[in-house]
């Protein structure tokens, strides 16, 4: 009679290994997903990166509003980067597209919600938010709000704390509609710098402007001692973002 021979495979295991090993090469996904945003997007400085809500009409406001500011951007010698999709992003897209310089998209693969908007000269889909938010600061002199929900906070409060602590070089931060920010700013006052959690001159990171031209004159104003280009420190904190 025959011994069952036990199995030296511990099935458990072997499911762990499984997962291990799609981790392992989902690293290289994500590396590749870097390699080509890198590639197609470093002809387009300078950019200027535009963020707000999805869920806005084309007869909004708000969308009007973009879609100027976005337009005086690219008529002055500024690619217009967005997240690619519908609301204000399709609006800072559209604005640019029939302006004089390159509309991007950065679009993200969604489960809902997020479908590309037809206005982009150079389109880019990513799969992983944060490889994404990376490029968005990568290749930006400057941030413009517009009016939006979490995913906009979350893009502000990301470029915030890495200008705040160094990791990305100093640009413009520029929330439009006063009315609508007014409130969030004057609890980082209240709250945030007197209870020592942010210093006061952090606060100097944010500008509130509510008019397109005076938008497109305070990026200016902030390059015009040192250029667009980045300084030989600058390049160094980008390769390292």
């Amino acid at each position: 009679m025959h011994k069952k021979i036990p199995t030296l495979i511990d099935p458990g295991h072997s499911q762990e290994a499984q997962t291990s090993a799609r981790e392992s090469w989902r690293m290289f996904e994500i590396m590749a997903e870097f390699v080509e945003a890198t590639e197609r997007l470093a002809p387009i400085r300078p950019a200027v990166s535009i963020f707000g809500s999805a869920r806005i009409p084309p007869d909004h406001a708000y969308y009007m509003l973009t879609e100027v500011i976005a337009r005086k951007l690219s008529d002055a010698g500024f690619a217009v980067v967005s997240g690619g999709g519908p609301g204000v992003m399709e609006a800072a897209n559209k604005g640019a597209f029939f302006g004089k310089s390159p509309s991007v998209g950065l679009n993200i693969q969604l489960p809902h919600e997020q479908h590309s908007n037809p206005y982009q000269d150079i389109s880019q889909t990513f799969r992983h938010f944060f490889a994404r938010k990376v490029m968005f600061v990568k290749f930006a002199v400057a941030y413009v709000i517009m009016p939006g929900g979490f995913g906009t906070l979350d893009e502000l409060m990301e470029v915030l704390t890495l200008v705040q602590t160094g990791k990305t070089r100093p640009i413009p931060i520029i929330l439009v509609q006063k009315s609508y920010w007014r409130g969030l700013v004057d609890w980082f006052r209240d709250a945030l710098v007197r209870e020592g959690m942010v210093n006061a001159e952090d606060m100097e990171l944010i500008q509130l402007i509510d008019e397109p031209d005076r938008v497109v004159e305070a990026i200016f104003h902030h390059y015009e001692t040192r250029g667009f280009a980045p300084s030989e420190r600058e390049r160094e904190i980008l390769f390292n973002l």
